[in-house]
């Protein structure tokens, strides 16, 4: 069997295993995770009802479709993927994370397939997936086409990724570094490496190289007075979302 290429970045894996024990305290290290997730859920539920025709209002509205959590850390999206009736995978390429996914998911009452596994090697085997959930992983791999490509490969015909990350501008550097690692100490210092973020544009091109077709971009913005997470039209100068299908 060939070797597979890998995008992981050994240091960034590190980072957050030292964490993976506490990705289910709303209070912990990934508070910020936790308060931005309910704006990540709507921008992800609507985009998914939209392309597979589903209505957000039946029992079950995912049901039959196969989901793919990259980068799943504690299962914080998973979770509600089935919920939703999703058949859902939860991949990590830091082993420490699935235990504490699998035994959250167990005490829920959820059966979710969690692996320690990579982007790379699921397409080398060759799953499948209707939609590949790609949040706040792709400015942490060392290679961002290579991975994007395999994400795509994990596509069907038709498939959608979401795919969500952080711009690259001096804004992003006093807010996402600066501001939650060092003032609000939301995160530990060193999380974010800022060289890595992608701009929208560029994250545009990867996308597109990577032989998918980007349908949508909105901005993640934190409103300090109301403290909370909302999605814009307008501002991706911070924290943003794409979505991008795979043509049949």
């Amino acid at each position: 069997m060939a070797e597979v290429n890998q995008t992981v970045d050994s240091g960034e894996i590190a980072k957050f295993e030292a964490m993976a024990a506490e990705w289910w305290d709303p209070n912990g290290k990934f508070k910020p995770l936790h308060m931005l997730n309910p704006t990540r859920l709507d921008y992800i539920t609507r985009q998914i009802a939209a392309e597979f025709g589903r209505d957000l209002k039946a029992q079950k509205p995912f049901e039959g479709l196969r989901i793919l959590d990259i980068g799943c850390g504690g299962g914080l999206l998973s979770e509600p993927m089935a919920r939703l009736g999703a058949t859902v995978v939860g991949a990590d390429a830091a082993p420490r994370n699935i235990p504490v996914a699998q035994i959250h998911a167990e005490q829920s009452g959820l059966t979710i397939d969690y692996r320690h596994t990579t982007a790379e090697a699921l397409a080398a085997a060759g799953e499948q997936f209707d939609v590949v959930l790609n949040m706040e992983v792709v400015e942490h791999v060392a290679d961002p086409l290579a991975y994007l490509t395999a994400c795509q490969q994990l596509l069907k015909p038709g498939g959608l990724m979401i795919c969500s990350t952080i711009n690259r501008n001096p804004k992003s550097f006093l807010m996402a570094i600066i501001g939650a690692e060092y003032v609000m100490r939301w995160l530990p210092k060193g999380t974010h490496e800022w060289q890595k973020f992608i701009t929208p544009d560029e994250l545009y091109e990867l996308i597109r190289q990577a032989g998918l077709d980007p349908v949508d971009r909105k901005g993640f913005v934190f409103n300090k007075l109301l403290w909370r997470w909302s999605i814009s039209d307008w501002d991706l100068s911070v924290n943003y979302v794409t979505a991008s299908v795979k043509r049949g």
